[in-house]
């Protein structure tokens, strides 16, 4: 049945039950509450007011109308009609509410109502309309306006849509059968509560026989046992979602589930090889990687992680083996040095275990495996080796020069045993105060020991390969220098003391100590004693006190000062080991005037001057330290004193020629004021206190007085007087500059027998002039003397 007919049957419907008098009349008429009675009332309100019925001509519920009309006229709804209605054109029907005029049009004489556009359930279900008769000319109503709903019939339009695409999901790999997946949904924008529009069913279009799907709730399952990962990691699944309960005519949509086995640890791991090997040099540092080994395991992540360990081995201690967790690599490590000549090959077992398991899969196999690793010792050419890793000798300060004192022995480890040669590293022996045979390594010095210099001294010798020269060692030699008594004891310091005048007899002035550089092994012991030459006139005794002390005492009852002021005790002092060493010191003792207490009053200066502490060489030293200040301030005065004549104008150039030049030009012969002639020829005329403008004027000196020269004739010996009289008080001056200085005096003469000097007219009197005299001016006039003093035989040449 197709669409138009169920239209139409429906169209008919409505308006059989709309035309029929006895039906239309019971569907106008309703009651709203209480009884019915034969005057029309049903009962009282709260208020006891009756309550009437009102008289209805026309009343509906609903109409329907199916979804998506594909015809080309407007689809017809149904038709409204009222008692009030005489078919005389008096009546017009009013539609007012949802849709009223835009999608639902009415006919105002007939009632008829059709829908002007094509709709859609998914979009609106039903539509909620008012309608209502008036009279056509007066607009009065004829009829109460009455609400009515137009419900959009479903049809089969929509195909069911999945919530996502794709899906993905992850199941452990090896699961049982019917181990959930996940769970797809697909919604149908159809009727659920009409027909079977929206009922949807899931079945699997690829994916089988892996994967299963419920029809009713679209759970994936897994329907094939024992899926592994290692052979297939990823399956894509297609599900279909079905509407009208999975009957043909039914509209589907598809889906796709990316589905991932996500690993387990079902795979033990295993060795590449059951034998490993690995050649190593004898040289190779502690904790150097020996070599790598490597377990494969078909798992992924944590469940491939494994541990190495040595549970085997003909050198213990020699290896270890650690994991590298970024590779899963075995790395075997040196724990002790090798040596060639003593092992040459060494035998390890390795076990490697996972280091997560599942028990789940405890019954496919023990998840570990063993291998045997080889290292081999490679031989390689190593240093002499010494027997000890230091030597301690010992050698007597008097031993003799090349006395030997002990030996070093080193030998090479190598198969070949090659030759060793011996030598001390001088950087460790500085003082060249040792050497060492360089065949049997025997130790001796070179120079005369001193204990008390150094009582140790450390050196290094060396070990070098004759064949390879490059292979050397080195050993460290610690040297003690025993002692031997060779030093004399002597005061501990240097006494000096005083006696009273009216000292008594054995009454102590001074109590005296000694010290000794050596070192004896029963430790010191001194003996003191007056000197013989001066035991018999002695003034003081000497008392041993057997404690390494002695006391100075007084051996009469008074001193004067006047007689004797210093005495001089001469003390021996001896020690007790052989050979005995003895030495006599001198004790200064200064005679003073004493209170009646034995305090000092009054002493000679020299006595006071030992008193407060201060000897003869103390006071030369305050001496010199003043003349020192003295000279350093004379020195700074004359710095300054010459800083104050240095010349207004200094050359940073050179500071040793300078020329001073005024660029001052005269105003002619006619200018009488620029320059008086007059001073050059009568030099009296000459200020006595005129100064030098290219120095700083100063008043530490007189001015100069210069001696009068006669006047200056018209000849060149008079201009030789006066330049040579000029240079003479130049450099007699004090006050003249450090430098050589050029002093020009603008004089030529007058009646020169040369006449002008100039270049234009000299040509012709140049054979005339006789410039000898030149050469007599030293060597500042040398250059000129060359040039015009030459005879006439250089001239023409």
């Amino acid at each position: 049945m197709d669409r138009r007919r169920v239209c139409v049957l429906m169209v008919l419907w409505v308006m059989a039950h709309l035309s029929c008098p006895g039906h239309g009349l019971r569907a106008l008429r309703r009651t709203t509450g209480g009884h019915k009675g034969a005057a029309g009332l049903t009962g009282q309100d709260a208020n006891g007011v009756p309550l009437r019925r009102a008289k209805r001509g026309w009343m509906w519920n609903q109409f329907f109308l199916l979804e998506e009309y594909t015809g080309s006229d407007m689809q017809y709804v149904g038709k409204l009609h009222s008692d009030s209605d005489r078919g005389d054109g008096n009546t017009r029907y009013v539609l007012t509410g949802e849709g009223a005029g835009s999608l639902f049009r009415i006919d105002e004489k007939s009632g008829d109502i059709h829908a002007t556009k094509r709709l859609d359930r998914e979009e609106k279900a039903y539509y909620i309309l008012r309608a209502k008769a008036v009279n056509r000319f007066t607009n009065e109503a004829l009829e109460g306006e009455s609400e009515f709903i137009i419900k959009i019939h479903d049809i089969n339009d929509n195909e069911p849509r999945f919530t996502k695409d794709p899906y993905m999901a992850r199941v452990p790999e090896m699961s049982d059968i019917g181990t959930s997946v996940i769970q797809v949904t697909a919604a149908d924008a159809d009727d659920a509560t009409y027909g079977n529009s929206a009922r949807v069913v899931y079945s699997i279009l690829e994916g089988q026989p892996y994967f299963s799907v419920d029809p009713e709730t679209g759970l994936i399952k897994t329907a094939l046992p024992g899926m592994d990962r290692e052979v297939k990691e990823n399956y894509q699944v297609v599900i279909q979602a079905k509407d009208m309960a999975g009957q043909m005519g039914g509209l589907s949509g598809t889906t796709t589930v990316s589905i991932t086995l996500a690993d387990v640890n079902d795979n033990p791991p295993r060795f590449t090889k059951t034998v490993y090997e690995f050649r190593v040099p004898e040289s190779s540092d502690i904790g150097s990687a020996v070599g790598l080994i490597r377990a494969m395991d078909n798992d992924i992540g944590e469940n491939a992680e494994m541990e190495y360990r040595i549970i085997g081995s003909d050198g213990p201690g020699m290896f270890d083996v650690t994991t590298n967790r970024s590779t899963q690599e075995g790395v075997i490590l040196l724990r002790k040095p090798l040596d060639f000549e003593r092992k040459r090959q060494y035998s390890l077992r390795i076990q490697v275990e996972n280091s997560h398991l599942n028990p789940r899969f405890f019954s496919v196999g023990p998840f570990r495996d063993e291998a045997t690793i080889k290292i081999v010792v490679e031989d390689v050419d190593e240093p002499p080796m010494f027997e000890r890793a230091s030597y301690v000798m010992e050698v007597k300060e008097d031993a003799a020069r090349n006395t030997a004192i002990g030996s070093v022995s080193a030998s090479d480890p190598d198969d070949k045993n090659s030759l060793v040669r011996y030598s001390i590293d001088r950087r460790t022996d500085m003082d060249r105060m040792f050497n060492v045979h360089a065949g049997n390594g025997s130790v001796f010095i070179l120079r005369e020991l001193d204990r008390e210099e150094n009582a140790w001294h450390n050196i290094s010798v060396i070990a070098t390969e004759f064949n390879n020269p490059r292979q050397i060692s080195r050993v460290p030699v610690y040297i003690r220098v025993l002692d031997v008594n060779d030093n004399a004891p002597t005061f501990a310091t240097d006494y000096e003391t005083f006696v009273c005048e009216n000292a008594k007899a054995n009454q102590r002035i001074q109590t005296v100590s000694a010290t000794d550089p050596d070192d004896p092994l029963g430790g010191h012991r001194f003996f003191f004693s007056l000197a013989q030459e001066a035991a018999g006139k002695a003034n003081f005794s000497v008392r041993d006190n057997k404690d390494n002390t002695a006391w100075i005492l007084t051996r009469r009852n008074s001193y004067n000062s006047l007689q004797m002021s210093i005495y001089h005790v001469p003390v021996v002092i001896s020690d007790g080991v052989f050979p005995m060493q003895s030495s006599t010191n001198t004790l200064t003792v200064r005679v003073c005037s004493c209170d009646r207490e034995g305090n000092m009053k009054l002493c000679n200066a020299e006595a006071l001057t030992a008193r407060a502490g201060l000897s003869t060489g103390a006071l030369v030293a305050i001496l010199l330290c003043v003349i020192i200040l003295l000279m350093i301030v004379v020195l700074f005065a004359a710095l300054r004193r010459q800083r104050k004549k240095e010349p207004l104008i200094i050359s940073k150039e050179d500071v040793r020629d300078n020329v001073v030049s005024y660029n001052d030009e005269g105003g002619g012969e006619e200018d009488t004021q620029a320059f008086d002639i007059g001073t050059l020829r009568n030099p009296e005329a000459i200020e006595e206190s005129k100064q030098r403008r290219d120095i700083v004027p100063e008043t530490f000196f007189p001015p100069v007085r210069r001696p009068v020269l006669p006047p200056i004739r018209d000849h060149n010996g008079d201009v030789r007087d006066f330049i040579n009289q000029r240079l003479q008080d130049n450099d007699s001056d004090p006050t003249a500059p450090p430098y050589d200085s050029l002093a020009t005096y603008a004089y030529e003469g007058t009646g020169s027998v040369a006449e002008s000097l100039s270049s234009l007219e000299s040509v012709t009197t140049e054979g005339d002039q006789d410039y000898n005299y030149l050469s007599e001016w030293g060597p500042r006039f040398k250059k000129l003397a060359d040039m015009y003093g030459g005879d006439d035989s250089d001239r023409d040449s």
